[in-house]
């Protein structure tokens, strides 16, 4: 993809979507942008005739055609800004609300800033109330590698996840090595 971008050369790949839909793209490579957990590419999708973002990790069979483009100019003139407007029209918020039976100051320690700060509670653990636009799955996760117990109050999509994501983690550790293979 890099290549592509340096080379100025159309690039063609096998997009996933988020809800499992593939399609073929032909694109004018633009930019990676990194939002820190994840990649991007930036790109004029010639088939849609529009600018899009590709997260990077959905991508396969990238092909650089061999046919060179003039890069065309991006609305917001510049990747990172584009990627932010693009993601922000894309994802649905919601509030969170859970209880850890630590300390505000140990929960604070193992928590990305930007995910909210802890308010302490008079039992000597802590409630953490925030908004975000990632998936309640992805939250799930990050919550149970805290390594702290917590509990989810709200909202009900975020109990059922952990809820969920308990029974298969318990089931896999459960399971008869012996079955495997």
């Amino acid at each position: 993809m890099a290549s592509a971008i340096a080379g100025r050369e159309r690039l063609r790949f096998a997009y996933r979507a988020g809800d499992g839909t593939g399609t073929r793209r032909v694109t004018e490579p633009y930019r990676l942008v990194s939002t820190g957990r994840r990649w991007y590419l930036v790109a004029y999708d010639l088939d849609r005739t529009d600018w899009r973002t590709f997260r990077v990790d959905r991508v396969s069979e990238p092909f650089a055609t061999g046919a060179r483009f003039d890069p065309r100019e991006l609305p917001t003139g510049n990747a990172a800004e584009y990627l932010r407007q693009s993601m922000q029209r894309r994802q649905e918020t919601y509030a969170f609300t859970v209880t850890f039976e630590e300390p505000a100051e140990a929960v604070t320690a193992r928590l990305p800033a930007w995910l909210g700060t802890p308010e302490p509670l008079a039992d000597g653990g802590c409630r953490l109330r925030a908004t975000v636009s990632d998936s309640v799955e992805w939250l799930a996760v990050r919550l149970a590698m805290l390594g702290y117990t917590f509990t989810v109050q709200e909202p009900a999509e975020l109990v059922e996840c952990v809820r969920a994501l308990g029974t298969r983690l318990t089931r896999a550790a459960d399971a008869d090595p012996r079955r495997a293979g």
